[in-house]
């Protein structure tokens, strides 16, 4: 027994030892990826290992192998490079790229390099990687019209788990016809994994694993209904992005114990503003409103506005199966007969809703605003509300623009009116120091119960929609720039400064339009970017190029540091006011809890939040672009089904650009179709330097903000393609633009 004893004792002591040696070595090759990173940036050049080895003062054997360890593992994971000759140098200095690949439905793709020139790759040269798939591509050269091109080396990361597409059934074994045309890839779903899928129907399936090539097995999830039900066609979309349209058991089971009504208890501790004559203002269908104001002119001619916004975080508790599933969604969906929330209705339309009448719990942001829009003092507090009214943008709109008293509004005509003349003040600050007004123009799809569309117009955008947009940004500077200044984690909505090359690419190409500005584009101010737009507002083309223009901006969102936010020419941003649609103001709610309600400081809290927030503001964004790009891609599929019923029919609209092959209309209410070359009745030559088209025999010339007559030929709800047919020209009537000019 005690040589066992012994032997037992002596093998524990060795494995610990070996395990001790294992930590150790793995930590010191963390420490060194490191360090080999920090050099090679520093020394700007390739290194050999014995460069790297001296440079770093390795001292043993040992240190060696594990720096040797080191540089294959970080070459493994494209970290750094080794040239051909065995030198190394950091990834982005190396004639290889990481990136997005976006597939193209002919085939071909591109990949994405953040900051960077997109690298055409060839059908032919994508090597198994599939649309957005993160992927390693080396450079081969320059093609046509000195793009790059290249091709496909790796697949780093391949994010796709779920596959939405019509079931089928062949030789019993299951067969997708996917939804998405640019995954060029074949899935099978073996007899057990089916579920009971029939032909016809539209299913979510689970890649399961990859059989050879591009062929996976799946299994069904979840069936959507038959692609004929109404409706299925929008959740086929939904279900492609990963959105769900219902809610896990555990979520359902925590609404249990969600109270229909503000307790007593849920009051203690909050401020009392039940006396104030606070309001909502939203669109004639909003069931989920979260936010609320109040205003008093005070005697000092300064203006109290209150934002009062619904305290979600004090339902959605942290790590609860509500905050969980929340953050996975991290934003509700809004698109044309439907909204997915971020939390149930029980919450977002019901106990969160700021309904009219009923007690609400709230965080208020009370801002004293004197007449330049300065913030000269303020208070963040939580609160109890009942809303006296809840207005709509048409009604508000009805008394600010036309002087129309709707019934029930008479009582709070004097508050709006002194609402209306803070946000004039609001909004001429945020001119003066930069602010960006795209002017962008957006679509309403109007369905009837079948979900088919019967109208699409433009949305209405007047002055009390405005207002609020005023109100709420400025009670969200006022949050974030107080957090930021007690220098405590925190998530902000940032939006960085455009790139160089990007303007210069749009100012290159209004210079084919004939426009030439003379700005100082190389200026970081946002007000360089004002300068542009207020230089192209009398252009025809306005609306288009501010739609570009647009695009070449960075996208904002969220991080844990303060970048600013480019767009509102805001030094300090966050989201606050949208807590039921959005999850980052439910951590901001959480978070001003935290700090300044609970004062809680404490070291343990603070490395809490410094680990959570970037995953938090990773998360949020990617579902932003998610929910984004759902949004657009169920409004192209609803504008192609709305042309398929008027086939052969004539409308006006406007070129909104011209390539080889095609010319763009977009017709007054934002729907876009193609003009292809190939169906006009003569040819055309293309001039890439004007970006216009011109007849051969004709010598009719189009050209980008020309007004056409244009016939729908072709449109496909499958496909989301409109293609129209060119009818003619619509003159420009200068006589009549020079008589309005002159009676201005």
């Amino acid at each position: 027994k005690s040589v066992k004893g012994t032997c037992l004792v002596l093998f524990f002591i060795v494995y610990l030892s070996f395990f001790s040696y294992n930590i150790n070595r793995g930590n010191q090759v963390i420490f060194l990826e490191d360090k080999i990173l920090e050099l090679l940036n520093r020394k700007n050049k390739a290194l050999s290992i014995q460069e790297i080895d001296h440079l770093l003062a390795l001292k043993t054997s040992d240190d060696f192998r594990i720096l040797e360890d080191t540089v294959n593992k970080m070459c493994s994971d494209y970290t750094i490079y080794r040239t051909n000759k065995g030198n190394y140098m950091t990834f982005d200095r190396s004639p290889l790229k990481k990136g997005i690949l976006r597939v193209n439905r002919k085939g071909f793709g591109f990949v994405e390099i953040p900051d960077e020139e997109d690298i055409y790759i060839d059908a032919t040269n994508m090597n198994g990687a599939l649309h957005n798939d993160l992927v390693v591509a080396e450079v081969t050269g320059r093609k046509e019209k000195n793009k790059l091109e290249g091709r496909i080396l790796k697949i780093l990361d391949r994010d796709l788990k779920f596959v939405v597409g019509e079931f089928y059934l062949k030789d019993k074994i299951g067969h997708l016809i996917l939804d998405e045309d640019k995954l060029k890839m074949n899935v099978i779903i073996e007899p057990d994994f089916i579920h009971g899928a029939v032909d016809g129907h539209k299913v979510q399936v689970r890649l399961l694993s990859q059989v050879d090539g591009n062929t996976y097995k799946g299994e069904v999830v979840k069936i959507l209904g038959h692609k004929n039900d109404p409706g299925v066609d929008i959740l086929s979309i939904v279900y492609k992005y990963n959105i769900s349209d219902t809610f896990p058991d555990e979520v359902i089971e925590e609404l249990k114990h969600i109270p229909s009504s503000v307790s007593e208890e849920d009051k203690i501790g909050r401020r009392d503003l039940t006396d104030k004559v606070i309001f909502t203002i939203d669109g004639d269908d909003t069931k989920d409103i979260d936010d609320a104001v109040s205003i008093q002119k005070l005697e000092n001619g300064n203006y109290e506005l209150g934002v009062h916004i619904a305290d979600v975080s004090y339902y959605v508790k942290e790590g609860s199966a509500l905050d969980v599933n929340a953050m996975d969604r991290g934003t509700s969906v809004y698109l044309v007969d439907r909204v997915i929330p971020m939390i149930p209705h029980q919450l977002s339309n019901g106990i969160c809703s700021l309904n009219e009448g009923e007690i609400r719990l709230a965080i208020s942001c009370v801002m004293e605003i004197d007449h330049t829009g300065k913030i000269v003092n303020y208070d963040i507090f939580e609160s109890f509300i009942k809303s006296r009214k809840k207005m709509t943008y048409k009604n508000v709109n009805s008394i600010l623009e036309n002087n129309i008293v709707p019934s029930g509004y008479e009582e709070f005509e004097k508050d709006l009116r002194i609402m209306s003349e803070l946000a004039k003040i609001l909004r001429k600050s945020k001119i003066n120091r930069g602010y960006l007004d795209f002017d962008v123009d957006e679509a309403k799809i109007i369905v009837d119960d079948k979900c088919h569309p019967i109208d699409i117009v433009l949305r209405d955008r007047g002055v009390g929609e405005n207002m609020i947009e005023d109100f709420m940004i400025i009670a969200n500077e006022c949050v974030a720039t107080h957090i930021f200044y007690m220098e405590l984690p925190f998530i902000y909505r940032v939006h960085e400064v455009p790139k160089e090359e990007k303007i210069h690419d749009f100012l290159s190409y209004i210079g084919t339009l004939g426009y030439v500005y003379k700005g100082n584009m190389k200026d970081t101010n946002p007000k360089a970017v004002q300068g542009l737009l207020n230089f192209l507002k009398d252009k025809k083309e306005f609306k288009i190029l501010s739609s570009l223009l647009l695009r070449s901006m960075q996208k904002a969102v969220y991080k844990p540091e303060n970048l600013g936010h480019y767009g509102l020419a805001s030094k300090c941003y966050t989201h606050f006011t949208s807590p039921i649609r959005r999850y980052p103001d439910t951590t901001v709610h959480r978070l001003l809890r935290t700090y300044l309600f609970q004062h809680d400081l404490s070291s343990e809290t603070i490395s809490h939040w410094e680990e959570k927030l970037p995953i938090v503001a990773d998360i949020a964004s990617s579902r932003e672009r998610a929910s984004i790009n759902c949004e657009r891609e169920v409004d192209d599929m609803k504008m192609a089904e709305y042309m398929e019923d008027h086939i052969g029919e004539e409308f006006e609209g406007m070129i909104s650009g011209v390539t080889n092959f095609g010319i763009f209309v977009q017709l007054d209410n934002l729907i876009e179709g193609l003009c292809r070359l190939a169906d006009l009745k003569e040819f055309f030559h293309y001039d890439e330097k004007s970006m216009s088209v011109t007849g051969e025999k004709t010598k009719t010339r189009y050209a980008m903000g020309d007004r056409v007559i244009v016939k729908v030929i072709r449109a496909s709800k499958e496909e989301e393609t409109i293609d129209f047919e060119i009818v003619k020209k619509v003159e420009e009537d200068h006589d009549k633009d020079k008589e309005e000019i002159e009676l201005i």
